[in-house]
């Protein structure tokens, strides 16, 4: 499929801006070599919205049975069951999903050859309203601590939505359990170190205007949103890997980026996250910085 063959390609999708879903295909279809990387062999979720972002939309993981049988799935477990999920590994799968109304496409944290086995760990960083400043903070504080601490690499992107992903390549030595304990020590410890700028409580309202340090995404079956995926949110912002340098930019947010300026920055820098996979962080003795951590929490 291209990006011409979508059906009803004049269909406004994102009413205030004027976005259409055939304007929305052709970004997708521009930015397939970028994305394809981060969905291929990867469970993935589809944030749908076949008739536009004014209306609710649904998450999907179950493959549709009237999806054409050139798209890949694979049958994965779940509680009590399985799920048969998409996996989207070539431009075609890509582009169909979106003639689907599929607007956003949230990965799974492993790949299919071990899914047990995550081989990133991610910290979602959430603000109160829209202060973008304490994300920015907050993210200086968890990569300090992860890369002087631990001695491990980090990246760092925008969601496209309201906050930035921290996210740090593994070796997938350690299992789904490991690592979400791990995160789950090393948000607590933060926000006990900065119990006035950082929390790890679910509830917004014990949060207290605090930044929201999510290491849920951290287990088995959770997914993040993909590097360059559309966010249903007007004017289409755009997931966007960074360099960390560019937190020092003032104008930066969550959204500074969408289907209309990508593609100039892309020229201009390329994708600061091109070497992603060259760093696979060994987590050594994961129990011991538990046991650690546990000393301040």
């Amino acid at each position: 499929m291209s990006w011409e063959k979508i059906p009803h390609s004049d269909k406004i999708l994102f009413p205030e801006s004027g976005i259409t879903k055939g304007e929305l295909a052709t970004y997708y279809d521009a930015v397939a070599n970028n994305m394809l990387p981060y969905l291929s062999d990867r469970p993935l979720t589809l944030h749908r919205f076949p008739n536009g972002i004014s209306r609710e939309g649904f998450f999907q993981k179950n493959a549709s049975k009237y999806f054409p049988d050139w798209i890949k799935t694979a049958k994965i477990r779940k509680k009590n069951g399985w799920v048969n999920h998409v996996i989207c590994d070539r431009k075609e799968t890509l582009l169909y999903l979106v003639s689907q109304g599929t607007i956003t496409f949230h990965i799974a944290l492993s790949t299919l050859d071990k899914l047990d086995y995550p081989d990133k760990m991610i910290f979602d960083l959430d603000p109160p309203e829209t202060n973008f400043d304490m994300v920015v903070e907050g993210a200086k504080i968890v990569r300090s601590f992860l890369e002087n601490k631990l001695g491990l690499k980090t990246f760092v992107m925008t969601t496209g939505s309201r906050g930035l992903h921290v996210v740090v390549p593994l070796d997938r030595t350690e299992n789904f359990n490991v690592i979400h304990d791990l995160a789950k020590g090393i948000a607590k410890h933060l926000a006990s170190e900065n119990p006035e700028k950082l929390t790890t409580a679910i509830r917004k309202d014990q949060r207290k205007g605090r930044l929201f340090l999510d290491y849920l995404r951290n287990s088995y079956a959770q997914t993040s949103v993909c590097p360059f995926s559309v966010r249903a949110v007007e004017n289409a912002p755009v997931a966007t890997t960074l360099r960390w340098g560019e937190l020092e930019d003032k104008g930066l947010n969550a959204q500074t980026y969408n289907i209309s300026n990508i593609f100039g920055r892309l020229r201009e820098m390329g994708n600061p996250w091109e070497d992603f996979e060259k760093f696979t962080g060994c987590i050594t003795e994961p129990q011991r910085i538990l046991w650690d951590l546990g000393q301040n929490i």
